[in-house]
């Protein structure tokens, strides 16, 4: 089954705020674009839209009404994260019980990491889909069940994708982005054009590859420049 996306606005009156965030949102697939707004008035008229926003992307300091204004007149309550430039709004900004606040200036680690939970506390408050533990494959003429939890990593191999598990390595003709998109994203992540890695299975992460760790197996995997930001946001990190 492929992830389900959270439909999300961006309200920031800043036009170049409001296209890094979108360029963000774009290469986040837990998110799905429906509509991004200069001020909460243009977002409130928008006639168009035909699906409900499940996540609002909102800056405080906006014109003709703010921010806070602008969560006061919603009869529905969505998922916000704030983007503020502003500490000193956060604590009113969580009364109104919104998910993360983000400092500017963004940075994508940090605003994946908002999103992933985000995504965790609406899929658990909507239980938008049955909670899957499998995925089948393709093997021959038959399919094999896979257990998320027994897939270590995952190699693409041009128009077919390598599976390793902890019983066998699996070729299936699949791309890699396609494959993606059928894994639940808080377990699996891209972590290089061509590998996909369990996260439970991270042992090391060293400057440009990681270690994968398992009972049967070590193996040393590379980390792309720009997947390194999302691969930290994902993980429970503590630094000083």
């Amino acid at each position: 089954m492929a992830i389900k996306p959270m439909n999300c606005i961006i309200i920031e009156d800043y036009d170049e705020s409001r296209k890094l965030v979108e360029i963000f949102v774009q290469k986040t697939r837990m998110l799905n674009l429906v509509g991004s707004y200069g001020s909460a008035v243009e977002a409130i008229n928008d006639q168009s839209p035909t699906v409900k926003a499940d996540l609002v992307l909102l800056d405080i300091e906006l014109p003709e009404m703010s921010g806070m204004e602008y969560l006061r007149t919603l009869q529905e309550k969505p998922v916000v994260i704030i983007l503020s430039g502003q500490e000193k709004y956060a604590l009113e900004a969580f009364q109104y019980d919104v998910t993360d606040y983000i400092l500017k200036p963004i940075t994508y680690a940090r605003f994946y990491k908002a999103v992933s939970k985000a995504y965790l506390h609406w899929r658990r408050q909507n239980n938008v889909q049955k909670i899957q533990n499998d995925i089948f494959v393709k093997k021959g003429h038959s399919l094999i069940k896979l257990s998320y939890n027994d897939i270590i990593w995952i190699e693409s191999l041009e128009n077919y994708v390598l599976v390793i598990t902890l019983k066998e390595k699996l070729i299936v003709h699949f791309t890699l982005k396609a494959i993606l998109m059928k894994l639940p994203p808080d377990q699996f992540l891209q972590v290089h054009r061509s590998h996909i890695v369990n996260l439970s299975k991270i042992d090391t992460i060293k400057r440009n590859s990681l270690i994968i760790k398992d009972e049967t197996l070590e193996q040393e995997v590379p980390v792309g420049k720009s997947y390194r930001d999302q691969l930290l946001a994902s993980l429970n990190l503590m630094s000083h």
